[in-house]
């Protein structure tokens, strides 16, 4: 018997539907962080600071549809764009996917729980600040978090305790 194969195994990121693309996010809210670049190395250097937008508890957008309206820099993700996207998070299902990964062990798809990814603590809900808390954009380099950017990808689905 041939194990059962799912969409993500089975398609490329170019031939997902749009509603198979947005079930990949995992709503770990990494990708609304504030990063910064540094001009001497290239290096991303992300913060423990999120857009404008994002719902720190549900960590997710706000007003996803209409972001752009209100943060015209938000890049919306495609798979044409996510090769150039080097600052998305290792662990991010779109990154891994584009790599030739499989999608962790504590994805929602995979578990079947919207909330395993909060559970694996892989997610960022309720650990940051709003951008909006600063007078100057700088000043959310005094939440560097380069911790944020270890991959968790491979990491065993280990639930946290429920609080």
């Amino acid at each position: 018997m041939t194990p059962h194969k799912y969409f993500w195994q089975t398609k490329t990121l170019v031939e997902m539907t749009v509603p198979e693309w947005e079930s990949l996010c995992d709503g770990c809210g990494l990708c609304c962080l504030v990063r910064f670049e540094d001009e001497d190395t290239g290096e991303i250097v992300p913060t423990r600071v999120h857009c404008q937008l994002f719902d720190e508890h549900r960590c997710q957008c706000k007003d996803y549809p209409n972001r752009k309206k209100t943060v015209p820099d938000c890049i919306k993700l495609t798979p044409h764009n996510i090769e150039d996207l080097e600052w998305m998070p290792p662990s991010c299902a779109y990154r891994r996917l584009h790599e030739g990964k499989d999608l962790p062990q504590w994805h929602p798809l995979v578990t079947g729980d919207p909330d395993s990814t909060h559970k694996a603590g892989v997610s960022v809900r309720d650990q940051t600040v709003s951008e909006l808390c600063f007078d100057d954009a700088e000043d959310a380099l005094d939440f560097t978090a380069t911790d944020l950017m270890r991959d968790r990808g491979d990491d065993p689905y280990e639930p946290e305790a429920e609080d």
